[in-house]
């Protein structure tokens, strides 16, 4: 089965609890994470095949209405987007540290798939709304150059929907910053 992951970005916690509910039901697909976000914003992300990861949105969206603020499916998702969200990456402190930072939870987890698949790094940690403003942050890590084409990948991604806060790259972060990061 090809993973995919899907999403939808409301701003409406009630119509996203509704909506979360009619995605699951709509097709056979796995809720990933269900949850109310910063500012009063509510996420569901799911997983499952193409076809009924892609059914599940659309049913979304429709059920979201005028509280949608983002979606996307991002079909053959990269196998580290999955452990990123949950925190649960290994992290190697060694190399460059680059990091997305967005307006929009969705737009930055779609930036961070088209930065893993551009350049040959590690996810660190993709952090969600909770506590953010509702903005949200990825970093990801390894040798400078590959970190900066990864970066500039995954910027390009967020600037085209005009949700980019900002892109950093850390060529050589200190021991201290990867301990308070882990």
């Amino acid at each position: 089965m090809n993973r995919s992951l899907g999403m939808i970005e409301l701003n409406s916690i009630s119509r996203g609890i509704v909506a979360s509910d009619a995605m699951v039901k709509a097709s056979n697909v796995e809720i990933t994470t269900a949850v109310s976000i910063c500012p009063g914003k509510y996420i569901a992300i799911i997983s499952g095949d193409v076809a009924a990861v892609d059914n599940s949105v659309k049913v979304g969206i429709r059920t979201a209405g005028e509280f949608l603020v983002d979606s996307f499916v991002l079909p053959k998702v990269h196998a580290d987007v999955f452990p990123a969200i949950t925190a649960a990456c290994p992290l190697n402190q060694t190399g460059a540290l680059g990091i997305l930072e967005g307006f929009s939870a969705a737009a930055i987890i779609f930036a961070a798939d088209v930065a893993l698949k551009a350049a040959r790094v590690s996810a660190v940690e993709l952090r969600i709304g909770s506590g953010l403003g509702g903005k949200a942050y990825f970093m990801l890590c390894g040798d400078v150059a590959a970190v900066q084409k990864a970066v500039d990948a995954g910027k390009q991604n967020v600037m085209e929907k005009g949700l980019l806060v900002n892109a950093e790259v850390i060529p050589s972060p200190a021991k201290a910053l990867w301990n308070a990061i882990l």
